[in-house]
Parts: structure tokens; C-alpha cells; sequence
């Protein structure tokens, strides 16, 4: 027979309370400090009499050992909430934390690709605290061997949004990348190094882009200053300043906010070549692309794969530091300025 509206006493302070016949609430009435409380256990008939007295029994548990059983609870319900993250939401905030680090506010897309690629289709839907190194495993052994420096990638930047996470207070495994990686074993793809083409035989290629058009000069002009293909293809005619070029921060290789213009002497030589180019310019830039924007790196890279040569344009600067090592008196440091490179501590660049 059910129970009629009212107040019933199952003992020891817990309570069902029906305001009518088919609904109700289980209630504990518990003093702490001092003070009179009551709390909830949850619906009736939803919570049935069993699971009623066993949270009864361990709220007085918690009481027993001097704890607020109502705290402690709220307490759970927070951790529980934090846990809930998803990791894809987590990655997002992740890279929105380190856009202003990045190249372009991160906007080329680089450091998220991975992980949008590779990672969150399968991942993303998790609880970030539920990840652990088996489905990091599972998510990465399909490209391991096949993309390894892709998998790399993506592998570091899980870390990263796993550090995140662990920053915001949620539980996480910090140490599940490094247990993957255990687990997936050394990579079996060995990587394969494009050859720089002989400093000997640079004068020749030089002297065979004589056509004057934008793909002859930028390559020419990437042989003799030494400068990556992106600043080049790049190339505005303010940055000239007499016969010094200023390559603006943003464009050289290097932490954002940690980087500074980079100074690069014109020769006679390459003054000729930039004149040349002078007569193609469009919207500021030097060398740009017959519909729009500027020539890209695959164009020059095309022009000598169909030459029969292995080496390609960024290769240049390998051709410029085995000349500068083996058939000139520059110092080490020298020739590493040169190429833009860092060289020794700030104490000692200062």
C-alpha cells in the first residue's frame, strides 16, 4: 500500500518527506558544528530505501570524521564537473592560449592542424580526464610509422593541451604521451635528407636563370643573399633600405616577441637582380604569382625538379654554408650570422 502525503522517520535522522502521494524526497538531518542541517539523498521513488540509507550511512561516516557531509559532496560535484571537459574544447583553449605566440596569431593553421587532422576526430569527444595512454596508443599507431614526424607533432601538442587541462585544475595523466610513446615503440620510418646541391656547381645553375623572368630572379637573388625562400617571395620594396635589406621580425624563423629584424647586405650583383625585378612588382611585393599573391616556394621548386635535380631552393643556404666553411677564412660565428642563425648566449650576443 503506498504511502500517504507526510513525514516519515526511517531512523537515525533520515527522513522521507511526500508532499503527496506519488512524489517525495529523501532527507538527512544531520547537526554540524553546532548547527542543524538537513540533506537531500535524492527523489522518491527514483532513490529507493537501500540507496537512501547507504548515502544516510556514509554522510554520518563523513561527520564521524569531522567532515561537512553537505561540503564534501559539493566538493565531488565540482571535481565531477571539471572532469567533464571534453578534450576537444580543451585543445581549442589550449590554442587560443598560445595564438599570441605564434606566427600570424596563428593563423596558418600549423600548430592546430595536427591535432584537428589526427587527433580530436577520435579523441575529441572524451572527457579530457579520461584519456589515458591506450587510447593515446590507439589514436596515433595507424600514422606512427607511416607520418612519423606528423604523429610527433600531434603527440607534443596532446602534452600540451594535457598540460592545459591539468593548469585549470582537472585530473589528468601528465604522464600518458610519454607512456604512449613507450607503448608505440621507435618509429620505423627513417627520414630522408634532400641534398643541397655543391657549392661548385652553384655559379653554373646561377648563370642558366637568365631569362629575367620572376622565377629566374627570385632564384637567383635566394643564391646570393642566403636568405630563406619565404622573405624572398616575400620581398617589398620598402624593406630596401640602400644596399641593406631589413627582413621584418615576422618574416624570419623564430619565436613571435623573440625575433628581430635581420639585416641583409645587397651586393652589386644583387642590386642588378632586384632592378630586374623591379619591372614585375604588383602591389608592393617584388616577386609575385601570375594571378595573385606572391610567387610560391613550389614554382621555384618545380623549375629545378624538372632540371633533374635532386637539391631544391632552401638547399641554397646548405650550398652557402659549406662555402663560406671550406673556401673562405669565415669565422664560425660569421658565417652563422649570415645565415640568420642564432649564435651563443645573450650574455655573449650583447
Amino acid at each position: 500500500m503506498a504511502l500517504e502525503a507526510g513525514k516519515y522517520c526511517d531512523g537515525a535522522g533520515l527522513w522521507l518527506v511526500k508532499p503527496e502521494p506519488k512524489n517525495g524526497k529523501w532527507v538527512l538531518r544531520i547537526t554540524v558544528h553546532g548547527k542543524r542541517r538537513e540533506m537531500g539523498l535524492g527523489r522518491w521513488p527514483d532513490v529507493s530505501l537501500a540507496e537512501a540509507r547507504e548515502k544516510a550511512d556514509e554522510a554520518r561516516r563523513e561527520l564521524r570524521d569531522g567532515r561537512d557531509p553537505i561540503r564534501e559532496r559539493q566538493k565531488r560535484r565540482r571535481v565531477a564537473q571539471r572532469n567533464l571537459h571534453l578534450f576537444r574544447d580543451i585543445a581549442h583553449d589550449a590554442f587560443e592560449t598560445r595564438k599570441a605566440e605564434l606566427r600570424d596569431g596563428g593563423k596558418a593553421g600549423r600548430w592546430f592542424s595536427p591535432l584537428e587532422l589526427h587527433v580530436l576526430p577520435k579523441l575529441g569527444h572524451m572527457p579530457v580526464a579520461e584519456i589515458t595512454q591506450i587510447d593515446l596508443r590507439d589514436c596515433f599507431a595507424p600514422i606512427w610509422h607511416t607520418k612519423a614526424e606528423t604523429a610527433r607533432k600531434a603527440l607534443t601538442r596532446t602534452s600540451i593541451c594535457l598540460e592545459h587541462a591539468a593548469a585549470l585544475g582537472i585530473d589528468v595523466d601528465l604522464q600518458a604521451p610519454k607512456k604512449a610513446r613507450a607503448l608505440l615503440g621507435k618509429s620505423k620510418t627513417t627520414s630522408t635528407n634532400i641534398p643541397a646541391l655543391p657549392w661548385q656547381g652553384v655559379p653554373t645553375f646561377y648563370q642558366s636563370l637568365d631569362e629575367g623572368s620572376v622565377t629566374h630572379l627570385a632564384l637567383r637573388l635566394l643564391i646570393l643573399t642566403g636568405v630563406r625562400s619565404k622573405p624572398l617571395r616575400f620581398m617589398r620594396e620598402e624593406q630596401i633600405e640602400g644596399d641593406v635589406r631589413v627582413i621584418p621580425a615576422d618574416q624570419m624563423k623564430g619565436r613571435k616577441d623573440a625575433t628581430a629584424d635581420f639585416r641583409v647586405p645587397i651586393s652589386t650583383e644583387a642590386l642588378r637582380v632586384i632592378n630586374k625585378a623591379r619591372q614585375h612588382a604588383r602591389d608592393g611585393y617584388l616577386f609575385p604569382s601570375v594571378r595573385k599573391g606572391v610567387i610560391s616556394d613550389a614554382t621555384m621548386s618545380r623549375l629545378m625538379e624538372r632540371r633533374g635535380m635532386k637539391a631544391r631552393p632552401h638547399w641554397f643556404r646548405s650550398s652557402l654554408r659549406v662555402w663560406l666553411a671550406e673556401a673562405t677564412d669565415a669565422s664560425h660565428e660569421v658565417a652563422e650570422t649570415m645565415l640568420g642563425h642564432v649564435v651563443g648566449s645573450a650574455v655573449v650576443r650583447a
